[in-house]
């Protein structure tokens, strides 16, 4: 992690906010820095907040501070941006690189912006609260699609994950085995994600093909999706788990 948020960062982060008596805050952070983060055994849970901007958000900052020690709450400066397009009738069929490309095109760092929900032509793009009226006033076009841009209260339905409950057989509750089933891939691909690091547990990179899922383990599966390890809803004839998950 030569470029992303290292332990060290974190924990200069953590004491200033101890030292300090405030709130501090972490940009967007990815994957694989969340799982750094996760790594450091010092600091304690009540001590941060994890937050994206919306519930099961991909990219999160995290809150350094205990609101019960600090006697107030500071708000994630996170703003949700939607974009669509001026004209529907004429609008290219505009996807998540393309959203991203025309952000980043501002010269804006990636750590500034989180999850972009794509929907019909349109997005929500999640950002940091000191760049929201910066992306509002200087994006008009992406692609070649004029678009608008408004700073979003609450988040639009249109632009929350959709989230389909289905069941599906396994021997058990291994992890390289329910990945295996949920993304229809052999197990020999699936052992080779583990070994490049492409799979993570709530948040924390998980290496062990063996892990037993637990209810409302949530899981991520770099290049192909995520989703939540619901229940065991029963067993076959043949002694197979009937397994509820959610993926979205």
């Amino acid at each position: 992690m030569t470029e992303g948020f290292t332990k060290k960062r974190f924990e200069d982060l953590a004491e200033k906010s101890y030292r300090s008596n405030c709130f501090t805050f972490t940009p967007f952070l990815n994957e694989n820095e969340l799982s750094e983060f996760y790594e450091i055994k010092h600091i304690s849970p009540s001590e941060y907040t994890i937050f994206g901007g919306r519930e099961n958000a991909d990219r999160v900052m995290v809150r350094f501070g205990n609101p019960d020690d600090l006697g107030y709450v500071e708000d994630f400066p996170v703003k949700c941006i939607k974009i669509e397009p001026v004209s529907k009738k004429f609008a290219e069929n505009l996807s998540h690189r393309d959203f991203l490309g025309a952000v980043m095109n501002l010269g804006i760092k990636r750590a500034e912006i989180g999850d972009i929900i794509v929907s019909e032509n349109e997005a929500c793009l999640f950002c940091t609260a000191k760049m929201s009226d910066y992306i509002c006033r200087e994006i008009t076009r992406v692609r070649h699609t004029a678009v608008s841009c408004t700073i979003t209260e609450n988040i639009p339905s249109e632009c929350t994950d959709d989230k389909t409950e289905t069941e599906i057989q396994a021997s058990s509750e291994r992890i390289d085995g329910i990945v295996s089933k949920v993304f229809r891939i052999s197990r020999n691909s699936c052992i080779a994600l583990f070994k490049e690091k492409k799979i993570f547990v709530n948040g924390k990179s998980c290496e062990n093909n063996s892990y037993v899922l637990k209810e409302n383990d949530r899981v991520s599966v770099r290049g192909f999706g995520k989703f939540i390890f619901k229940y065991i809803k029963g067993t076959t004839r043949k002694g197979n788990k009937i397994i509820i998950i959610e993926k979205f």
